[in-house]
């Protein structure tokens, strides 16, 4: 995101190192049509910003390559249109690396986005074998692409009929990392001009007639009609798409340190979230938390603003549950907004374990808390003892004073009736539950306060690397203290003493025996 320095002062005085480097590669995507003709000849013969904090310069030659990509999907037509390249080519003394596509199998996707990503993939492939032909830093390759300022005009009105936000709006960008498109600012019927005066020919694709495609409806329906208000309607679209693009990489780069500040706890298929703060922030912010969130769990899962609404809606009243794209599950629940995907449902032990309750872990175990209060006149550490030796084989038991947790005896009551039996208002004891964390610390029983890592406790314990993601964490609060390692060892701030009145007891058991 450019600075007003960057943006607006002299190129000589931005102060933006030039990235520029002798053998950098800068491959021209080439088609055939018009505009990637004007953008090889321009290329060759003019100057050109790349945006590699040179301004408008020569290119030079040695460093020009051109790709092109045969969909195949018209037939002789499209082998034209490589012959065509590959003439220009010839006539201009540039190298040409042509790639060859197949659609046989789209899965579903679009047409037109598939064969888009086809080329994409082909061009930071050509960039990468040529970086490393010229022993050059990929970071100083150009992918230069003919989009116009026409194109992005276009792509605005095609997203603003689909509904959508600013990033959307903000249509075809300048750059995005080395993807650059140094005629945005032209008009596609300048390039057309420019070709004409300087007579060379370009190909014409049939198939850019039909509107039945929404692109070709917006160019040949849309577009004529608004430059009869103002001729000058694609420059203007794009002077606001650069404004948009602006303001949407700002907001962003806001959710971002908001959603970072927010994240409670972060895990492979899981993310949980401060419900206060997502809930205390501006909706605008807000809504690209949760988008940013949903991509940190899968880049794949294409949310809509119905999608967007509903978490938001479960936010607001503090509880409740929806299913977003890509089977991703997000519940609100004791202030926390945890979000984890369909393969972590199923792998993942992690949420909130209530008390009295139950919760299913990994491996075919499921995890209880209970309430026990000591009868008058016991010895609580041997009656801890004497519980804890009496479990049936199989089970994992440990005791936690509930106070230390800081729950009074009036937080442990279950349940209150109303007369007829309907639970009117529960009670409020809970812990969350999920797996080892980078760092996770602990003061384990028997050491006197002193602190050590989880993951070596566990090595010591010989549990297989393997399997430690199965230990199930016990915690005050998502990314709060350790209160027990499931089965392995107890929190020495949280063990019963003289002083315990109320107890949680813990206790895993295999799923047979638990039912």
């Amino acid at each position: 995101m450019p600075t007003v320095a960057q943006r607006f002062a002299p190129h000589r005085s931005r102060g933006v190192r030039a990235q520029a480097h002798p053998a950098a590669p800068v491959v021209l995507m080439v088609s055939g049509g018009a505009d990637s003709t004007a953008l090889l000849v321009m290329a060759c013969t003019s100057q050109l910003d790349l945006d590699d904090g040179l301004g408008r310069a020569r290119i030079a030659r040695e460093r020009l390559h051109v790709l092109h990509v045969n969909h195949h999907l018209r037939g002789e037509a499209s082998d034209a249109d490589e012959a065509f390249v590959r003439e220009l080519c010839e006539r201009f003394g540039l190298p040409l690396c042509v790639e060859h596509a197949s659609f046989a199998n789209l899965g579903g996707q679009n047409l037109e986005a598939a064969a888009r990503e086809v080329r994409y993939v082909a061009a930071r492939r050509y960039v990468r074998e040529l970086c490393a032909e010229a022993n050059a830093p990929r970071s100083a390759a150009r992918i230069a692409t003919a989009h116009t300022a026409s194109d992005r005009a276009e792509t605005f009105i095609m997203n603003a009929i689909k509904g959508a936000g600013a990033a959307g709006l903000s249509s075809i960008p300048r750059r995005r990392n080395i993807i650059v498109r140094p005629l945005i600012d032209t008009t596609h019927d300048e390039l057309c001009r420019y070709l004409e005066v300087a007579g060379i020919p370009w190909r014409e694709d049939e198939s850019n007639q039909d509107t039945a495609y929404l692109r070709n409806f917006v160019r040949h329906r849309v577009m004529p009609v608004l430059r009869e208000r103002n001729r000058n309607v694609a420059r203007n679209v794009s002077a606001a798409c650069d404004i948009l693009g602006d303001e949407d990489a700002f907001m962003s780069q806001l959710a971002a340190q908001a959603l970072r500040v927010c994240t409670k706890r972060r895990q492979e298929g899981l993310i949980v979230l401060d419900g206060a703060r997502l809930a205390s922030a501006e909706v605008a912010i807000a809504r690209r938390m949760v988008r940013l969130a949903v991509r940190q769990l899968d880049q794949d899962a294409r949310l809509e603003l119905r999608h967007v609404e509903a978490v938001l809606a479960c936010v607001a009243s503090g509880e409740g549950s929806t299913t977003l794209p890509a089977g991703i599950d997000v519940r609100m629940e004791f202030g926390t907004c945890s979000m984890r995907t369909a393969a972590a449902r199923e792998e993942l032990s992690a949420g909130w374990l209530t008390v009295p309750g139950r919760m299913a872990l990994a491996a075919g175990r499921v995890l209880e808390a209970s309430i026990e209060r000591v009868p008058a006149g016991y010895d609580i550490i041997a009656y801890v003892r004497e519980r804890a030796s009496a479990s049936p084989a199989g089970e994992e038991v440990a005791f936690v004073d509930a106070a230390s947790l800081g729950y009074a005896e009036r937080d442990l009551v279950r349940l209150k009736e109303s007369g007829d039996g309907v639970p009117v208002e529960a009670r409020a004891a809970r812990l969350w539950v999920d797996s080892l964390a980078p760092g996770d610390l602990m003061c384990p029983l028997g050491m006197h306060g002193r602190s050590k890592k989880v993951s070596d406790i566990l090595g010591e314990e010989q549990v297989p690397v393997a399997e430690r993601p199965l230990v199930p964490i016990v915690r005050t609060a998502p990314g709060g203290a350790v209160v027990w390692v499931g089965g392995i060892r107890l929190d020495e701030r949280f063990k019963c003493t003289a002083m315990s009145r109320v107890l949680i007891q813990l206790t895993i058991h295999s799923l047979d025996s638990a039912e």
